[in-house]
């Protein structure tokens, strides 16, 4: 049986996110003490692999940093340049909402290198065929030429460059459970048939006005780009019927050479910068059914690179679900919160939400060259 790598760098918990509240900066009547996008939530996803016995079984592997060459495969040199330029001096913001601090700069580049580190495992060592890499900071905002929403460089469009100008990776499917839209991810491939890019994420959450049904790529990449808005409340039962009439169809028919998936775990019902509720057993059943895909037709080849996830009791026991399907390998570690959803309707799939699903496969098929 092949392993699972494990990609992690204590540099990541350095990174400083800014002192404000949720994603503002402190203010006049905002009082500061932490981002949202604070380090705990990963750092106590490490402590439980390791509190668990997992990390026993995980291929652990150091990260190399990405070189200035390697980040200009998606981002511009002026803002690469402006970044460095911001964490040599007293840091600031070098798009919107994406802080840099001093030393940002070097973390930001081993964290776009955790995921090329990741991929190159996967398609190299012939005894891993699975990888989770826990970078910080995030990507999957991020545009060419400026951070976006925490993400200074785009981790996953990076790593994806490189598996198809380097590694001879003919076909990508990147998939985004993150809850927010991965607005970079999708420009960075719009027009480019060799990725299908999916994103499930909350409608209308952020950033505004993307994301839509209707955005499905263009030239020879349409049909190649779909998005998957979910109302807010959105549970386990949503997630499942939207993976099982989108998801997995436009997969299998896609054939990827190489899966990878922007992991954020911020659709928890716990999580406060969104309001969705998906449990830690839903992200078990949805790496589950992307590694059985993988198997019939990427060799297993299966990359999670950590994205959002800011409730810092909850994302560890959800990553640990993902991990522990990865590797095959359980623990007796149980989820010891979902008892508070209990009287909830999380796990069951509402009329209103089918009917938005259905709605949205309508969409795909009218105005795409679809693959559902």
């Amino acid at each position: 049986m092949k392993k699972t790598a494990f990609i992690c760098d204590e540099s990541y918990f350095w990174h400083n996110a800014g002192d404000g509240a949720l994603f503002e900066p402190p203010s006049q009547y905002l009082q500061g003490g932490g981002s949202a996008e604070s380090p705990e939530s990963r750092r106590r996803v490490k402590n439980l692999l390791e509190r668990s016995g997992l990390m026993e079984q995980l291929e652990l592997i150091k990260p190399v940093a990405a070189a200035v060459e390697d980040l200009l495969h998606f981002h511009t040199r002026r803002h690469i340049e402006h970044v460095k330029a911001l964490s040599d001096g007293p840091g600031g913001d070098c798009g919107d909402s994406a802080m840099v601090s001093p030393g940002s700069y070097e973390i930001a580049k081993l964290s776009a290198g955790g995921a090329i580190t990741a991929v190159k495992t996967v398609i190299e060592n012939p005894s891993i065929d699975t990888a989770y890499a826990l970078t910080r900071p995030p990507g999957h905002h991020a545009e060419a030429n400026r951070g976006v929403s925490y993400c200074i460089f785009n981790n996953a469009v990076i790593a994806a460059k490189i598996a198809m100008i380097e590694l001879g990776i003919k076909k990508i499917l990147i998939l985004d459970w993150d809850a927010h839209h991965g607005n970079g991810i999708e420009d960075a491939f719009y027009d480019d048939e060799r990725v299908l890019y999916i994103s499930l994420h909350q409608e209308g959450l952020d950033p505004i006005n993307r994301g839509k049904p209707e955005d499905v790529g263009k030239g020879k990449g349409k049909g190649c780009t779909i998005n998957i808005p979910l109302p807010a409340g959105a549970g386990d039962g949503v997630y499942e019927y939207a993976f099982e009439q989108i998801v997995l169809p436009a997969a299998e028919d896609f054939k990827p050479e190489l899966i990878i998936v922007a992991a954020g775990q911020d659709a928890n019902p716990f999580d406060p910068l969104a309001r969705m509720m998906v449990s830690a057993k839903c992200y078990r059943w949805m790496t589950r059914q992307i590694k059985e895909v993988a198997m019939r037709h990427a060799k297993g080849r299966v990359v999670c690179l950590h994205e959002g996830g800011y409730c810092p009791a909850y994302v560890p026991f959800c990553t640990l679900a993902i991990i522990e399907e990865l590797s095959g390998y359980r623990t007796d570690v149980e989820d010891p919160f979902i008892y508070a959803m209990e009287g909830t309707p999380y796990r069951e799939l509402l009329y209103h939400q089918k009917e938005k699903v259905d709605e949205i496969k309508r969409k795909l098929l009218w105005s795409s060259l679809t693959r559902i």
